[in-house]
């Protein structure tokens, strides 16, 4: 079973977070929330979320994927959490799935995972990500490496998550229930 770690700090963005915990758990996916110092977590949007962990209750090796969402100054705090940037390190360094959306992948590119690979994010942290392939794209999986755009584009970050980890029939089950076929095809006319 995959068990993903998503980690919250101040000022995280919501859409990004939540959307994606949402469609991993609805893929029967578990996927906790870990707050860097207390339970409850405030967002970029004055949300408050009441995290599943705390950065100190944590077994990271429980784990299999790690999300980043993105979100100011969520992000950064992330970015200047060393615990955050070794778990990053030591996930990909296993190959574990590592995953970041928005400015989320600032904290990869300081854990250099981002050298080499096809990476995007939020425009404007393109020179934050190290020696990678940038691409301008929805959603870019290279390897185990997962990286989104931002707010807009949180469901098909975690709907890349989800066909990484259970493949395309489930990722075209939640489309459907979650009326994304439905959109894509109003979109397309």
């Amino acid at each position: 079973m995959n068990k993903v770690l998503l980690f919250l700090a101040e000022g995280f963005e919501e859409i990004e977070a939540l959307t994606t915990v949402d469609v991993l758990r609805r893929a029967e996916i578990v996927c906790d929330t870990c707050s860097l110092n207390g339970e409850s977590v405030i967002g970029a949007h004055g949300i408050k979320v009441l995290a599943d962990k705390t950065m100190d209750s944590i077994n990271e090796d429980e784990y299999d994927v790690v999300v980043i969402p993105g979100g100011m100054p969520g992000a950064e705090n992330l970015r200047n959490n060393s615990k955050v940037v070794g778990i990053v390190k030591k996930f990909n360094n296993e190959g574990k799935v590592v995953s970041a959306i928005c400015a989320g992948p600032i904290v990869l590119g300081r854990a250099e995972v981002t050298e080499g690979k096809k990476v995007t994010s939020y425009p404007g942290y393109e020179n934050e990500l190290g020696k990678c392939n940038y691409l301008e794209e929805i959603a870019v999986r290279d390897g185990n490496v997962i990286t989104s755009r931002g707010p807009a584009t949180a469901i098909y970050f975690a709907l890349e998550l989800v066909e990484k980890l259970k493949g395309a029939e489930v990722v075209e089950k939640l489309k459907e229930g979650m009326l994304v076929n439905f959109v894509e095809h109003k979109l397309k006319k």
